[in-house]
């Protein structure tokens, strides 16, 4: 018999999961960015589906009832990565996607040029050193919104910066004489803001830009 309460969305969606909340039992709250929206759903009895993770890329089905303020999330299955077994790219990865939640988390309706950004390094993280992929990644976000400032400026004394640049969160470039921290040549910094590649720099640039995108989006 049918349930006429039930309002279903019949066809199948994709999202990528950026946030899990455990709630009573084995019940779930899950964040899922979908190519327009970041959606919140509930997730009942965890235990007995198959399991999902930060992360995992999903088709879903989500499901309206008036016995709960959020939808149902239902049907469930996981699109695996070719790389979802090598620890270093995974743990790199759901780094990403935690800043990535805490970024978007107040936004309902986006553009799909999140999702489609996710896409992108899921392709290239295939073949690819993972922080360069996310570095890659995060700098074509920050010229999304808006917010790469290759102005060259410090955003302390607001002065032209002539020479070394020192990197701040969201790649805030700053004298070196005005921050403390890991000092850059102008030309790389220039270069990498360029063209969102991080090909002339070497590993331990990397690891210092990686730690900088660490303290938030």
């Amino acid at each position: 018999m049918l349930i006429f309460w039930l309002k279903i969305v019949k066809s199948p969606m994709q999202g990528i999961i950026l946030n899990i909340v455990r709630v009573k039992d084995e019940d779930l709250i899950v964040s899922l960015l979908t190519k327009k929206r970041l959606k919140t759903l509930y997730r009942f009895y965890g235990a007995r589906h198959s399991q999902i993770n930060l992360g995992y890329k999903i088709d879903f089905v989500a499901i309206h009832s008036p016995k709960s303020t959020l939808p149902m999330l239902r049907e469930v299955l996981h699109l695996g990565f070719p790389w979802q077994f090598e620890r270093d790219k995974v743990y790199i990865w759901q780094q990403f996607i935690k800043l990535l939640y805490r970024h978007l988390r107040d936004v309902e309706e986006l553009d799909e040029f999140y999702f489609n950004l996710l896409d992108e390094i899921i392709l290239k993280l295939k073949k690819q050193n993972p922080k360069r992929v996310i570095i890659e990644a995060y700098l074509k976000l920050l010229e999304y919104e808006g917010r790469l400032h290759n102005d060259f400026n410090c955003f302390i004394c607001d002065n032209f910066i002539e020479k070394d640049i020192v990197l701040k969160r969201s790649f805030l470039t700053a004298h070196k004489e005005c921050l403390i921290g890991k000092v850059f040549e102008k030309e790389l910094i220039k270069d990498l803001f360029e063209t969102k590649s991080t090909l002339l720099l070497d590993n331990k640039q990397i690891n210092t830009l990686w730690e900088i995108l660490q303290e938030g989006l």
